[in-house]
């Protein structure tokens, strides 16, 4: 399965405006039949902030669903499944809390995003639990994969981000479905 933008519905007025989120029985027809087991949320205080590449290793790989629910981040995801013929090319979407866009990611990405702008706030649900043995990541500034990441000046970093290795040196060995990655479909739900 490719990314897919979700773009849900809102229903205004004058007190503001509602959104379905998730809906199992819509999600299933557009082929996500994920089923999501946690729901995980962070605050990014400065524009700049750089969270990722992340992933979880087989057999506790994750597919994820991440909203913005406050300012505005530059979501990635990064095929990190060797046997695709798009291993190590990435795709990458705007998410806002004014655009309402969601990104689904399958299992067999890794995952990052920027904020720009300070005081981001991101949720997303995963469809395995956290496993720290499994818990990986490839370098934010790879070259091999070359992201153009919308940063002026240096990114704020965790010291684990910092010490990510390159995707030459991925031990992770995920399963191909036949979907190479393309840009993300935008689906109107």
């Amino acid at each position: 399965m490719s990314l897919l933008v979700l773009i849900p519905k809102r229903f205004e007025d004058s007190r503001g405006w509602f959104s379905e989120t998730w809906n199992d029985e819509r999600f299933a027809e557009l082929g996500i039949r994920s089923s999501f087991c946690q729901d995980n949320q962070s605050l990014s205080k400065s524009k700049g902030t750089v969270r990722g590449l992340h992933f979880q290793a087989p057999p506790f790989a994750q597919a994820k669903l991440v909203r913005c629910l406050q300012g505005r981040i530059f979501d990635v995801a990064v095929d990190i499944r060797r046997s695709s013929p798009s291993f190590g090319h990435w795709a990458g979407v705007e998410l806002s809390a004014e655009n309402a866009r969601q990104l689904f990611i399958p299992a067999g990405y890794a995952h990052g995003f920027v904020t720009l702008e300070d005081n981001c706030m991101i949720a997303y649900k995963v469809d395995a639990y956290y496993s720290g043995p499994h818990d990986g990541g490839v370098a934010w500034n790879d070259p091999a994969i070359g992201i153009d990441w919308p940063i002026d000046g240096a990114p704020v970093l965790s010291a684990k981000d910092e010490d990510l290795p390159y995707l030459t040196k991925l031990a992770a060995d995920f399963p191909y479905d036949g979907v190479p990655l393309s840009e993300p479909s935008e689906v109107r739900l």
